[in-house]
């Protein structure tokens, strides 16, 4: 990847900001000239990742957030400001599946349905709630809540999972709303079938794998960075008129 200045003189927090997409939004938002707030609940990915950017200059540092309770967004984002004076971008990419999230409606446990939405859903409002203030104080921002093609579609498992990457979706769409006069866009992106840390046990089976290659009609599983690409288009100045869409990345999944 090139170096470049899409995000030159701008700050950030990425959920999730450690591994996987999130992991290549950081790194691609710090080469765009970013400063950005690497959030994640592995202190040794956050930490070693921090290290790796600071090489040539304090442009990240890593931070503990779990994304689900307030107070610590709250510290998160008064650290930011008094370290770097404004917050210009949020992107809310931290999620989690798992035997949890895959159940039928029927299998569907209560608690762990609760466990999903607060990460998948109620954590995305957090982020946003919690970003609106500083985003105020210097004229507008981004926001990008990563959803899933999940939350647009359906399929034969997951109910938790497809309620709250929908409800992310469609909780974007009124934040854009509600806040457009404030400049601060709130987009949704919906990455088809990637491989990440969180997608590792299901993309190790081959039958799935094959599967879900034979599902997509650009005859590949998705990268990080191909999700991070589209995250930062709609973070940088580009789509300065973007907001309340989907961005689907997905390599065709969902366009049969």
């Amino acid at each position: 990847m090139s170096s470049g200045n899409r995000l030159e003189g701008k700050t950030a927090i990425v959920t999730g900001g450690a591994s996987g997409i999130g992991e290549a939004t950081s790194r691609l938002f710090v080469e765009q000239g970013a400063q950005v707030v690497i959030a994640d609940i592995d202190d040794g990915k956050g930490n070693a990742l921090e290290a790796e950017l600071n090489q040539n200059g304090e442009v990240a540092m890593y931070r503990k957030l779990d994304v689900t309770q307030e107070s610590r967004w709250i510290e998160v984002v008064d650290e930011m400001m008094a370290k770097w004076g404004r917050l210009d971008i949020v992107v809310n990419n931290a999620g989690m599946s798992g035997a949890k999230g895959r159940a039928t409606v029927e299998d569907t446990i209560v608690e762990n349905w609760d466990t999903v939405f607060a990460v998948n859903s109620t954590a995305v409002m957090l982020g946003t709630k919690t970003a609106i203030p500083a985003m105020r104080k210097n004229g507008g921002g981004a926001v990008g809540n990563v959803s899933s093609i999940f939350g647009i579609v359906g399929s034969p498992m997951g109910a938790a999972y497809h309620a709250s990457k929908g409800a992310a979706r469609t909780f974007s769409k009124a934040a854009a709303v509600q806040y457009a006069p404030d400049n601060i866009r709130v987009n949704s992106v919906h990455p088809g079938f990637t491989d990440t840390p969180m997608t590792l046990d299901i993309h190790s089976q081959k039958e799935i794998r094959d599967a879900r290659l034979a599902m997509t009609p650009m005859g590949r599983l998705g990268l990080p960075i191909d999700i991070a690409y589209g995250i930062l288009y709609l973070a940088s100045d580009e789509a300065g008129w973007v907001t309340g869409t989907e961005l689907v990345i997905d390599g065709g999944e969902i366009a049969w």
